[in-house]
């Protein structure tokens, strides 16, 4: 499950038994990428603050699925299966059309081109990302721009770079502690977008 020392959720004490107690999915269990952080409570704690304000927070305005094909993007991009695997899956959930849901991964692993829900719009924050994945200090003022132009606000264009930067940070969680997705259960989303519910479903 990782390449170091973890403490599993049947095994946590004190502050870090508080913590699990507040992610575990339906079934009791702790995702994988969380266990990774058991060693350092305070890691763990940041870690799903970040998640949950930047990725399912009730205001914001940017649809959750786009959200979500943005993660499953970046992810690709860092070769991150962990993350593609778990957060294609909660875009099925959330899309509920695996043929949908199909084209977009299509897309994404391709050259961005526009499918079903991908329109202009879509794609160009696409590109955003993926530049911001692949090059980020070639990115500058046209980028945004381009943004604006394909008719991002500038509190959505915060939203899609802090998506695209948390998943930055997930990925490299996972593969630089060799987190797998052994005893996962795929795709679990917040209960909520009230940023203090941390439990999963």
């Amino acid at each position: 499950m990782s390449y170091i020392h973890t403490i599993a959720p049947d095994d946590a004490e004190g502050r870090l038994a508080k913590l699990y107690s507040r992610i575990r999915g339906p079934d009791g269990r702790v995702d994988n990428i969380l266990v990774a952080h058991s060693l350092r409570p305070a890691s763990l704690e940041g870690h799903m603050a970040l998640y949950k304000n930047v990725l399912h927070h009730s205001a914001n305005t940017v649809p959750k699925w786009f959200l979500e094909t943005i993660g499953v993007l970046v992810s690709l991009r860092n070769a991150c299966t962990y993350c593609v695997e778990h957060h294609y899956a909660g875009l099925e959930r959330l899309l509920g059309d695996p043929m949908e849901t199909h084209a977009i991964r299509m897309s994404l692993e391709g050259s961005l081109g526009e499918t079903g829900l991908l329109g202009a719009r879509e794609v160009a924050a696409l590109r955003y990302a993926d530049t911001l994945t692949r090059s980020p200090a070639s990115i500058g003022d046209s980028d945004v721009a381009a943004l604006r132009d394909a008719g991002w606000d500038d509190g959505e264009i915060l939203e899609i770079n802090q998506v695209a930067a948390y998943f930055a940070y997930a990925n490299r969680t996972v593969l630089g502690l060799g987190v797998t997705t052994e005893g996962d259960e795929l795709g679990l989303s917040p209960n909520s977008g009230d940023e203090d519910d941390w439990g999963h479903c």
